[in-house]
């Protein structure tokens, strides 16, 4: 869609006809719509009323200054110093343009009085506050005006205007409207869906429950596995402590191969104390603990039924062929809550 910007050309009028002349000329070059004093001379309250209501349809707004300072509201400011402050404070994007040296203009285009000059002098160090360019002649500014106008739109693109046949009519625009509330409400019910326990978990073991484990282990004299014997032995292990071994595997993705490695891991930790207990075992070197198929099979279904990990969607070469698990976004917030180091509250 062709979109078009409205400029306010703000400065003295009779000194800058030229001027404002080369600069309408840049602005239709570049498809902007120029705006300013050519409509309405600023000289009165009535005038002000209007110019105000231009400047709050510009998408843009630039000032030239030359060697006038111009005609004085009732207030003592000059309607050009008043249309640039008015324009910061509605927060239009702003630029100045200054004449390089005003000292070599024409006298009747200078400021004949002296609290004229230094009026002139004030509201120069204001406009260089913000975004100015310095011009010499009519061309020069043109071309400035170009340059500088390209370069904030860039930066600050505004709302713009368009043809009204290329405006969507009232029904499509209440269609539009209709179906941005109705994401909006689909958005909010994701997010709390994503962060929070699936609907009906709460009847499902986890948390503190305990789940025994099946697992297997050889023992041996000398930690050779082909020299010692397999055995089989269970072991009960709450839910949370489940995930809390696989969960930082699974913070940046986690093959199945880790999945499994971890909660190995865990197994042996817990079962390995166990095992050296028992008097069979005393002498002997525990190794290759390893988790029962079914029972992994079956961790890997609860802790996803409760929302805690899901297949990770993560694109990936072809040849790999690995299954790949994350963390849900509720997945993340138990794993944190489980996790995370608490300060000791009892120090004073």
């Amino acid at each position: 869609m062709e979109i078009r910007y409205q400029v306010f050309i703000s400065s003295t009028y009779a000194d800058l006809q030229e001027e404002r002349q080369e600069i309408m000329q840049a602005l239709l070059e570049l498809d902007c719509i120029p705006a300013g004093m050519e409509l309405f001379p600023a000289a009165n309250e009535d005038q002000w009323t209007l110019i105000r209501k231009v400047i709050d349809d510009c998408d843009y707004y630039i000032v030239i200054i030359g060697g006038r300072y111009g005609s004085l509201s009732p207030s003592g400011i000059g309607y050009t110093e008043l249309e640039y402050r008015y324009a910061l404070e509605k927060g239009k994007p702003v630029i100045g343009f200054l004449h390089k040296d005003p000292g070599k203009l024409a006298a009747d285009r200078c400021e004949p009085t002296e609290d004229g000059k230094k009026k002139l002098s004030d509201f120069r160090d204001l406009v260089q506050k913000k975004m100015c360019r310095f011009w010499e002649s009519p061309a020069d500014l043109g071309s400035q005006v170009s340059r500088s106008l390209i370069k904030l739109i860039k930066s600050s693109p505004a709302i713009g205007w368009v043809r009204g046949d290329l405006v969507p009519n009232q029904t499509a625009a209440l269609e539009i409207l209709r179906l941005k509330a109705q994401i909006e409400v689909l958005e909010s019910k994701l997010e709390n869906v994503s962060t929070s326990a699936p609907e009906g978990s709460d009847k499902l073991q986890q948390g503190d429950d305990k789940f025994e484990i099946v697992y297997f282990f050889n023992a041996s004299p000398d930690g050779y596995s082909f020299h010692g014997e397999n055995y089989q032995d269970r072991i009960e292990i709450s839910w949370n402590d489940i995930f809390a071994s696989v969960a930082p595997k699974m913070i940046d993705d986690a093959s199945e191969s880790d999945y499994v490695s971890a909660l190995e891991r865990l197994i042996r930790n817990r079962g390995f104390p166990i095992q050296i207990a028992k008097n069979q075992f005393a002498k002997l070197q525990l190794t290759e603990f390893k988790i029962s198929p079914d029972d992994f099979n079956t961790i890997k279904v609860q802790l996803r039924a409760l929302g805690l990990v899901t297949k990770s969607e993560k694109s990936r070469s072809i040849k790999d062929t690995k299954t790949y698990w994350t963390l849900t976004p509720f997945g993340d917030i138990v794993m944190t809550r489980l996790l995370a180091i608490r300060r000791d509250t009892s120090l004073p």
